[in-house]
């Protein structure tokens, strides 16, 4: 399998995240950039996932007390969720032990480390020694998988009967820049030139996930796509995010896209008038999936 990590947004990627997992190649970008994205992303979108968290807790009921953060990266599930469900004890899993060990030092300084314990697998392999969980989270983790149908059953198993699985995933690298004219036709040039480096590499991004979930056993309860966005004023940090983000984007895809718009992207983060992080008229856009699943009460099988 390629591997679980939460991208909380398709972002291109390479040495960083901050594992060598090759999605794609990144050339000369912040180092180890991609942390610092997700934590940004885990800031300027609190309030949605504040809200999401809730709806998944009204599902999964008052008895939780062990939830599974599947591709776990820099701990934004974890955290959300050790706040919504104050009695649980959450297992982050990664691939990745700098991003475990991260996500440690962050339950640490918040004083909830006793709440959290980890576990370095490659999620797609199974979970050993999960059993019984209550609910178990995959924030664009899922579309990692080399094979969805063994990662499933995986999932399944490591539930207890009546388990929840809550399944997020995103629908490329975010909008930033405003959806007419010049900026807007390069921005879909760029997405559309990342998709098909994605399509190459991860072959279930942008799957449909609810016949996936249906075969493996689990009962679908609620799919939902929601928009995700941020407009004027928009919050401290967007600007450095998606300068975070271009950077990565440029790195990805020289080669892929024309000289001009590689020219482009450089004036987006060059520190010029076009940098991002000197705008006004910034947006942040992305839409989620969102699949709440439940292993049937009645599922005793191993």
């Amino acid at each position: 399998m390629a591997h679980a990590h939460q991208h909380h947004h398709e972002v291109p990627h390479a040495p960083a995240h901050p594992h060598a997992h090759a999605h794609t190649h990144d050339s000369g970008a912040t180092p180890n950039g991609l942390p610092e994205i997700l934590d940004l992303d885990a800031a300027l979108f609190a309030p949605q996932l504040t809200a999401l968290t809730g709806r998944i807790a009204c599902l999964a009921g008052d008895d939780v007390r062990h939830i599974v953060d599947l591709g776990s990266g820099t701990g934004t599930g974890t955290f959300a969720l050790l706040e919504q469900f104050p009695t649980a004890r959450v297992t982050a899993v990664d691939s990745s032990p700098e991003m475990l060990e991260r996500l440690v030092s962050a339950a640490r300084e918040r004083g909830l480390d006793d709440r959290v314990r980890t576990l370095e697998t490659d999620a797609g392999a199974g979970l050993p020694g999960v059993v019984d969980a209550d609910l178990v989270w995959a924030s664009a983790s899922l579309h990692h998988l080399d094979d969805p149908a063994t990662a499933l059953a995986g999932i399944r198993a490591a539930l207890r009967p009546g388990g929840l699985l809550a399944v997020a995933e995103v629908d490329g690298m975010p909008y930033f820049l405003p959806g007419d004219g010049e900026s807007g036709e390069l921005e879909a040039r760029c997405r559309a030139a990342l998709d098909g480096l994605h399509a190459e590499r991860m072959p279930h991004r942008g799957a449909d996930w609810g016949p996936l979930l249906t075969a493996a056993g689990f009962s679908v309860e609620q799919e939902r796509a929601e928009p995700w966005e941020l407009r004027a004023p928009l919050p401290e940090g967007a600007g450095r995010y998606a300068f975070l983000v271009f950077e990565r984007v440029r790195g990805s895809l020289d080669g892929r896209v024309d000289t001009d718009d590689l020219a482009a992207l450089d004036r987006l983060v060059d520190g010029g008038p076009e940098d991002v992080r000197h705008r006004d008229d910034l947006v942040v856009r992305s839409t989620r999936r969102i699949w709440m699943a439940r292993r049937a009460q009645g599922d005793m099988r191993a």
